[in-house]
């Protein structure tokens, strides 16, 4: 909110981002949205399932109901990264490292890239496997603190945090459609079922 703003008040519901670029004048610049919401409208038109989380009691909820929703209660999801099994203790997971076992995938991602409403990974979630390997099913936890511009930033970012070991096997994981919705734009990608739980921690 802008300093004007917060000593005057709201004089219109008009704010900047809502007049169309078209009316801004021939030389302004395009008003670009901020990153959480660039992802939002990237990622459901990628066909991802977003659900956004205010606190970790709503993350456990969703969690439950994307269970509920694909009876996977009794199913064995595929874990690599066994943070996860201790953040949903609740649920008495039964992790597998064996694809072949496994209903879904339940992962953490390195960042949420705003520009194309993908999910940068890398070895720290899916080892040395490829896309193709992993379950059709993924259930991704990520939080707001993890959204980048671009894959270049999300890159850098990688090497910043990770300067004793950089990982491997870095990848976007891009379209979230079931195989029936595949057309040629996705050809020779591997799409997946992603529920997305988004924490908010900024």
């Amino acid at each position: 909110m802008s300093l004007f703003r917060k000593l005057f008040g709201k004089k219109s519901d008009q704010s900047e981002q809502s007049i169309p670029n078209q009316d801004r004048g021939k030389y302004m610049p395009e008003v670009k949205l901020p990153a959480d919401e660039r992802f939002t409208i990237n990622f459901k038109a990628n066909g991802g399932k977003f659900l956004y989380c205010e606190n970790m009691e709503e993350v456990k909820d969703s969690f439950n109901s994307i269970l509920n929703e694909n009876k996977w209660h009794n199913d064995k999801t595929f874990l690599i990264d066994d943070r996860l099994s201790e953040l949903f203790k609740d649920f008495n997971l039964k992790c597998t490292k064996r694809v072949s076992e496994s209903s879904y995938f339940l992962s953490t991602c390195e960042y949420l890239i705003s520009d194309d409403g993908s999910l940068l990974i890398s070895s720290n979630q899916i080892a040395e496997k490829k896309l193709r390997e992993l379950p059709d099913h993924f259930i991704i936890y990520a939080t707001t603190s993890q959204f980048v511009e671009s894959i270049g930033e999300g890159l850098k970012g990688i090497k910043e945090k990770s300067k004793a070991k950089i990982p491997t096997n870095i990848t976007t994981i891009k379209h979230f459609k079931t195989a029936e919705d595949k057309d040629f734009l996705t050809y020779g990608s591997s799409a997946k079922n992603l529920y997305l739980l988004l924490l908010e921690d900024l």
